[in-house]
């Protein structure tokens, strides 16, 4: 008989992957805390945006092999296999992460435990939080060692995640046992010919830390590269391309701008750093603390460029704000660069207005004191200085003359080197970008 799933935390990474195992012919039960997020998704509404997500949440809900739920009793009696995909956050006023939605989830799901089940964490984690929470699962759930654990790490980036899930390019379990390395290797049978790496705890715990600083580290190699540039009076674009095509290093995420944001990349280095530490182990990661400390100078940098085309103030300036999401193809506004150097604009005395095609509820509730637009030429009308910040394809096709014929003055900073800087000045604009003479 096939496995039934319930997936645990109905936040981007547990919707994503509940509906993406119904869509593999499984059984899933989805459960969350949040009746009103839980009422929602039963009725095919998605809380978050996910190209491609809403038709497979649909055929789920719509085949019957798809339902939610707010009851972790119903859950155990449902489940064989139990993924947990609950949010680490960063902890408030610290680097570490705060894995309590983790801790309570099995709190809440061990005691209705009885009879054997495999329980599959897919967070980001500090490393050791898998043998602590495995300890716990026995020692509250009444099948006891018959509830066991398993760690199997996400790697959904958003905007891709339905094909992430579906077309994996590797799957990581770090298991202690052979039944559940099999249950695993049985569950993701339908996904075809994977890599799948098996190994114990602590490595599958850090494979997404080590897999986030990396691409962190990547990212702000570049963006540093950009500062020399502009200090030398270089081109970072050209920089990038020559090195992109070693393939010892890659053109992939070598990408010069405004830098990373996001649910993951910012706190899981973080927390990669403070873990560290607790192990005794920080010495080696003390290059995230630059790394990190690169991406926020990007942000600073973005804003001083802003306000040298503005005329060394923003006081009575006008500036229009393309783009609020982290990135492109996604409504996440947590730890957004665009938003961040557009309230630092708005609290120097900018008149700030924003258009993101996706983002702008989102903006709104987390920036009420900012000016928000329905399209990329409200945004720009009138303005002083145009800011480029999330890469969206509809801000890349701009034409310049239109955009140009609603602007005051045709300034604009292209904070993710996106644009064509030749046609841009061509038609009589001032681009700035990052990195770019």
């Amino acid at each position: 008989m096939p496995y039934r799933l319930t997936v645990i935390g109905t936040g981007y990474l547990g919707i994503t992957h509940a509906a993406c195992m119904a869509d593999l012919g499984f059984d899933v039960l989805g459960l969350d805390i949040d009746a009103d997020k839980i009422r929602r998704l039963q009725a095919g509404e998605l809380p978050i945006h996910e190209p491609g997500l809403e038709p497979v949440l649909r055929r789920g809900l719509e085949s019957g092999r798809l339902r939610f739920t707010t009851s972790y009793e119903e859950a155990a009696a449902f489940g064989d296999v139990h993924f947990l995909c609950l949010g680490t956050p960063q902890k408030a006023g610290e680097y570490a992460a705060d894995v309590s939605y983790l801790d309570r989830a099995v709190e809440s799901l061990a005691p209705h435990l009885t009879r054997d089940c495999l329980v599959v964490g897919k967070s980001t984690v500090p490393v050791g939080t898998a043998a602590r929470l495995a300890e716990k699962l026995t020692l509250l759930a009444p099948v006891g060692l018959g509830a066991e654990l398993a760690w199997n790490p996400e790697f959904l980036r958003e905007g891709f995640a339905v094909k992430d899930t579906m077309h994996p390019d590797r799957i990581v379990i770090g298991v202690t046992s052979e039944r559940a390395e099999k249950i695993l290797r049985d569950v993701y049978e339908p996904l075809g010919e994977v890599p799948m790496v098996v190994t114990d705890f602590p490595t599958a715990e850090l494979v997404k830390s080590a897999a986030n600083a990396f691409l962190a580290t990547k990212i702000s190699f570049i963006n540093a590269m950009a500062e020399v540039c502009e200090a030398s009076h270089a081109d970072v674009k050209q920089l990038s391309e020559a090195l992109s095509y070693d393939d010892r290093i890659g053109g992939r995420y070598l990408n010069p701008g405004l830098g990373f944001g996001g649910g993951c990349l910012p706190k899981d280095i973080r927390a990669f750093m403070a873990r560290a530490g607790e192990l005794g182990a920080d010495q080696a990661l003390t290059f995230l603390r630059e790394v990190d400390a690169i991406n926020k100078r990007r942000r600073a940098r973005m804003v001083d460029l802003a306000r040298e085309l503005a005329g060394g103030s923003f006081h009575g300036c006008t500036v229009g704000v393309l783009g609020a999401a982290f990135k492109p193809n996604s409504d996440d506004i947590r730890d957004s660069p665009a938003l961040d150097v557009a309230a630092t604009i708005g609290h120097q005395g900018g008149q700030v207005t924003v258009y993101d095609p996706i983002a702008l509820d989102n903006a709104r509730k987390a920036h009420p004191h900012l000016s928000y637009a329905i399209s990329a030429l409200d945004a720009a009308r009138g303005a002083n200085v145009v800011l480029l910040l999330t890469e969206w394809q509809e801000f890349i096709d701009l034409d310049p003359e239109e955009l140009g014929g609603v602007v005051a003055t045709r300034k604009i900073v292209d904070g993710r080197n996106a644009l064509n800087a030749e046609t841009w000045r061509s038609a009589g604009w001032h681009y700035r970008a990052l990195g770019r003479p």
